[in-house]
């Protein structure tokens, strides 16, 4: 399902150029990571204006946007030259302090779990993730969360690599076709440590089939589509089996009800 109202103004950038930029980009993650975080960060902050947009016809000026898992600042700046007030929630102080920018001074860190957010109900108008629910034992758990202190009327934006996804090993790469545990002996093997994203402990298995069933259950679902694919491949995400190898990385767009 694309919801065509919400995604519609989204779904206008959403071509093969911009897919073929951000694929280029992944191949940076460990080596310079401002090449890959960057662009990612600015692409990020462009979709959830864009999603804010299709479901209240005007910008999220203003609007405070709560990013569980966000990291050591790169989408702090990104979401602050959105025009939006940013929130960071980062569980560890190790990613938290991992470089990059700094993000403004009237960005505000909190050091906690995504699964347990420090956060009154109805807080914040916009909740995103970006590629945390995979990292945690109970995904769906942070999607509640995540619905719980966002305002009725609001936007949550959970997005999230498919484990059975090409990129669902992360740097254990096509590996984790073997087997999760399989994989992450096998990379420990060749490089003489474990991977940080270890299979068990911080990347767990997480289909796109889970995900949708959540959403849908949760009654807030307005969409969801494959973040970095074209426009015209969006439909992958309706084909059972075929999502799980196809879409990569699952956007389920959230508004939660009074």
């Amino acid at each position: 399902m694309a919801g065509s109202s919400s995604t519609a103004r989204f779904a206008g950038r959403a071509t093969l150029r911009r897919s073929l930029r951000l694929l280029g980009a992944f191949r940076y993650e460990q080596t310079a990571p401002d090449r890959f975080y960057g662009p990612l960060a600015a692409d990020t902050a462009v979709m959830v204006a864009d999603l804010w947009r299709g479901l209240h016809g005007g910008p999220p000026d203003g609007r405070t946007v709560l990013d569980v898992g966000g990291g050591p600042g790169y989408f702090a700046a990104a979401f602050a030259d959105a025009g939006l007030r940013y929130i960071g929630v980062e569980p560890d102080p190790a990613e938290m302090h991992a470089g990059g920018p700094a993000g403004p001074s009237a960005a505000t860190f909190v050091r906690a779990s995504g699964m347990a957010l420090p956060f009154a109900d109805d807080s914040v108008d916009i909740c995103l993730s970006s590629n945390v629910a995979e990292h945690v034992p109970h995904p769906w758990r942070l999607g509640a969360e995540m619905l719980r202190v966002t305002r009725p009327g609001g936007l949550v934006v959970l997005s999230y690599t498919v484990w059975l996804g090409p990129f669902g090993g992360h740097e254990m790469g096509l590996t984790h076709y073997l087997g999760g545990a399989r994989a992450a002996a096998r990379y420990t093997r060749k490089h003489g440590h474990p991977p940080k994203n270890n299979y068990g402990s911080s990347l767990f298995a997480v289909s796109a089939a889970a995900g949708l069933d959540w959403a849908r259950h949760s009654g807030a679902l307005v969409a969801a589509f494959p973040r970095y694919h074209p426009r015209w491949a969006w439909w992958l995400t309706r084909v059972p089996v075929l999502r799980e190898f196809a879409v990569s990385n699952l956007v389920l767009v959230l508004q939660p009800r009074d």
